[in-house]
């Protein structure tokens, strides 16, 4: 394959430190060339923060962001993983997603690239390595909505559409998403190294993870068990700032779960409109294994599963270090509680900390679930006493849960004039509400129009601002549209 020229004007600087791992963990892959690749959606503020030259790679970058020429210096692979999906164990890898390498940002700090949607690979199985262009847009908006709202996770640098078809269930446009992430090492990484049963591949994989991601693991008495407790960590602050949102992931399955606590692989994502724990929006979870309010327990049973695959390496007792394992295992529903609870505070404006607000925010939950209320828009109203002009507001339970609230509130030090700009850098104003991704990926796909796109685009980039929007994009859905609507892996 050729090496594109305009790369060394671009600015990538690749180092491929993943290739050092045993070769059971990946196997090179060019990606396959598209016949008229054209770039429609370009992010030029992330491109910036990784310190390539926007301009040179928005211009003339649509060759390589399809996978038709490469950047100097990229060693294109495809990673293997494995993984549990939806409790079933699976052998797995990049079916349709290609490595290009590790970028090294001027400050030294280092990014997977990757092209999804760039041809077969030898973990494609029967899939033709391709996406369409739907599906990519949808993981453009989701995701940089999700980093607008302060969540970790994968970014979108840009969408590439390939000039070519690709037949599911009907023929679509194809096209390639340009993926950034601090890595793609999953829970399912480490699965299929413990399958393998062989432990130095094991061990090269986690002291590769600790290099990378958690250096300051390496001098510790138990380097791999600080590796779990560190992932355990982050998983619970991570999925607590997803239940914070009204977020469901959908496919919660363990290769769908970064080590590093991202946000990775936006299929049958959404966002909940009315509360109710039991949420699902996902075609094929027709049994709520990865509804909105079993996430924090789909967490946890995924982190078992790493613990598992760890236990060669903690201690060569096998009973001692499930021991150990099992210790740091129980800790993680206290601390997903802990952040849960802390992010709960700030939705509504408190500062300090009492026994009871627990019962508080449980309660305020309950009334909501039992009126149908919207998430995001129920709290956000808090704020600034909107709540008072909504239906809402007639139910007498819910007027004494205010009173009980403003007298929790009144025990604290900072005034509601503090609590206002908490409550309000916790609570959106606005999300990519399910119906207006949709209206906007229609209108991008079926006329070739992403007005509607980069106007959402653009408001979901300032989610938590006290902008004077247009009303449609805090709106509630009809409640037949939630009731029929369904997400696809393929969406």
């Amino acid at each position: 394959m050729a090496t594109a020229t305009q790369s060394d004007t671009v600015g990538f600087y690749f180092d491929n430190s993943y290739l050092q791992l045993p070769t059971i963990f990946y196997q090179k892959q060019q990606p396959s060339p598209v016949k008229n690749p054209k770039l429609v959606l370009f992010n030029e503020s992330l491109a910036i923060e990784l310190g390539l030259n926007a301009d040179v790679l928005k211009n003339q970058g649509a060759q390589c962001l399809a996978g038709n020429l490469l950047f100097n210096n990229s060693e294109p692979i495809a990673q293997a993983y494995a993984g549990h999906q939806f409790g079933h164990f699976n052998r797995l890898g990049d079916g349709r997603a290609i490595l290009l390498g590790e970028h090294i940002t001027p400050n030294n700090q280092r990014f997977d690239i990757q092209l999804k949607g760039a041809g077969r690979t030898p973990y494609s199985r029967s899939g033709d390595g391709r996406a369409a262009l739907a599906p990519m847009l949808r993981e453009y908006i989701i995701s940089e909505a999700m980093h607008a709202l302060g969540i970790a996770t994968t970014r979108s640098l840009a969408v590439t559409t390939t000039g070519e078809t690709v037949y599911r269930d009907a023929a679509y446009s194809g096209a390639v998403l340009t993926r950034v992430a601090a890595s793609h090492i999953r829970v399912g990484t480490f699965q299929f190294a413990a399958a393998n049963q062989n432990q130095v591949q094991l061990k090269a994989l986690a002291d590769y993870t600790i290099h990378r991601h958690f250096p300051e693991t390496a001098v510790a008495d138990h380097p791999y068990l600080d590796l779990l407790k560190r992932v355990i960590d982050l998983q619970a602050s991570l999925i607590a700032k997803w239940m914070q949102v009204g977020f469901i992931h959908g496919v919660m399955n363990t290769d769908n779960m970064s080590i590093c606590g991202e946000t990775i692989d936006y299929g049958p994502c959404a966002f909940m409109n009315g509360y109710h724990p039991e949420t699902v929006f996902s075609s094929i979870d027709t049994n709520g294994r990865y509804a909105f309010g079993n996430q924090p327990n789909i967490a946890h049973w995924n982190l078992i599963r790493l613990a598992e695959s760890l236990v060669p390496l903690i201690h060569e007792s096998e009973e001692q270090a499930i021991s150990m394992v099992t210790e740091c295992l129980h800790e993680y529903p206290n601390q997903f509680f802990a952040y849960w609870l802390a992010c709960m505070r700030k939705k509504l404006g408190i500062f300090n900390e009492e026994e009871g607000d627990i019962k508080l925010v449980e309660d305020l939950l309950m009334h909501m679930q039992k009126n149908q209320a919207d998430f995001t828009n129920t709290f956000r109203s808090l704020s600034d006493d909107a709540v008072q002009n909504s239906a809402f507001y007639q139910d007498a339970g819910f007027k004494n849960w205010l009173s009980l609230w403003k007298a929790r509130l009144s025990r604290q030090n900072e005034t509601f004039a503090d609590s206002i700009p908490l409550m309000q850098s916790a609570n959106p104003k606005v999300i990519p509400r399910n119906h207006l991704v949709e209206a906007a990926l229609s209108a991008a796909t079926d006329r070739n129009d992403l007005i509607l796109f980069n106007e959402l685009l653009m408001v979901v980039s300032k989610p938590y601002a006290n902008i004077a929007h247009d009303a449609k994009y805090t709106q509630v859905p009809e409640p037949l549209f939630d009731a029929q609507y369904k997400t696809f892996c393929g969406t």
